[in-house]
């Protein structure tokens, strides 16, 4: 038998929780509910504990409640017939210590307005032991005991009073502490009957409460998830709507009349003109084709007439009036593409009539 040393115990513990933490990433890992899902049943776990933990604090401290309750009620009642009783007997004592010791008979003035004093009167001597029976009035002498008889009696009758007023007593004093615990017992009955009553209330109330949020915990989790129905289809139609308007639309299909400006056809919105056409690249690059023929011509035309003057002959050209008519009319006629090219140009302004100035001014 070997003896378990502090050591070997200490690595049997190191080995159980490096099983046992194995067993839980097992567990985590082959689990594919929670692989998938992702749901925190550890935390689930600590919830529940902590909601039943904080029902059955709140349910001991409600019966703790209801069971001091219950106490000073039964404190308050006992007191309430204690201090009853006590009164009575308090009322009844004072009743008859009046009538038993302060009597109207007892006052000191009422012999001296007794309606009865001739009657009450006594003769001069009653007994031995009467108070009128002075020294000096010699009606009682040594050894005498003339009342023995009566006072033996007297005695006697006062002792039987006195135990049978001692019984009596008794009696009453054991029908009285049989009636208290009567009332106790019947008081004590009526609380566990009430108390029994209120815990059936209490339950049937609980019951109800538990199914009346059962059922709207129900029926929150039905909206709630016809309300996520409801949103996903709607964001589905919203997106489907938006794309079909961005297809749609003036952006991507770059539609060139969403650059027309109002304040007149050659006029563009810069944000939204996407470039010429190519109706308008190749009108623009057949109007600079013509400019470079009519330049060269004018160039050729320049030349001739330095040629011309030159030599001297520039007298037998053609009549300034005639050479001015036939340039304007050649500059109009060149300027006309390039007044319509120009006009069709976005933003473009007015064409200026240059080579007609140009040639009247070589004219002349």
């Amino acid at each position: 038998m070997e003896v378990a040393q502090p050591k070997d115990l200490k690595e049997d513990f190191v080995l159980a929780k490096r099983r046992h933490a194995e067993l839980v990433r097992q567990k985590r890992i082959f689990n594919a509910r929670n692989r998938i899902i992702g749901g925190d049943t550890t935390a689930w776990d600590a919830q529940v504990c902590d909601q039943n933990i904080k029902a059955a604090t709140e349910k001991a401290r409600d019966e703790a409640f209801a069971a001091e309750m219950r106490q000073n009620d039964k404190i308050a009642c006992i007191s309430e017939n204690r201090e009853r009783r006590d009164r009575k007997n308090l009322c009844k004592a004072i009743n008859d210590f009046q009538q038993s010791f302060q009597r109207p008979e007892t006052r000191r003035e009422f012999d001296l307005s007794d309606p009865l004093a001739l009657k009450k009167d006594r003769p001069a001597r009653q007994s031995d032991y009467d108070a009128r029976n002075t020294i000096s009035g010699m009606q009682k002498f040594m050894g005498e005991d003339l009342n023995f008889h009566l006072r033996k009696k007297f005695q006697e009758e006062q002792n039987r009073e006195w135990s049978l007023q001692q019984q009596k007593e008794r009696m009453i004093g054991r029908e009285n502490q049989k009636c208290a615990e009567d009332l106790y017992l019947k008081t004590r009955l009526q609380f566990d009957e009430t108390a029994k009553h209120l815990q059936d209330l209490e339950t049937a109330t609980r019951k109800a409460v538990c199914a009346t949020v059962k059922e709207f915990n129900k029926n929150q989790a039905l909206e709630s998830a016809e309300k996520k129905i409801q949103e996903r289809k709607q964001e589905q139609e919203d997106n489907l709507a938006e794309i079909s308007n961005m297809l749609r639309g003036d952006l991507l299909s770059e539609n060139p009349q969403q650059a027309a400006s109002s304040f007149g056809p050659h006029r563009v919105v810069p944000d939204r003109w996407k470039g010429m056409s190519q109706e308008q690249l190749e009108e623009i690059r057949l109007v600079q084709k013509h400019q470079v023929q009519e330049k060269l011509r004018l160039q050729e035309e320049e030349r001739q007439r330095d040629m011309d003057w030159d030599r001297g002959g520039f007298r037998r050209l053609a009549p300034p009036c005639c050479l001015s008519s036939s340039s304007s009319a050649c500059s109009v006629a060149c300027a006309g593409p390039w007044t319509a090219a120009t006009s069709a140009w976005p933003g473009a302004a007015p064409a200026e009539k240059t080579y007609e100035g140009t040639l009247y001014q070589s004219c002349h």
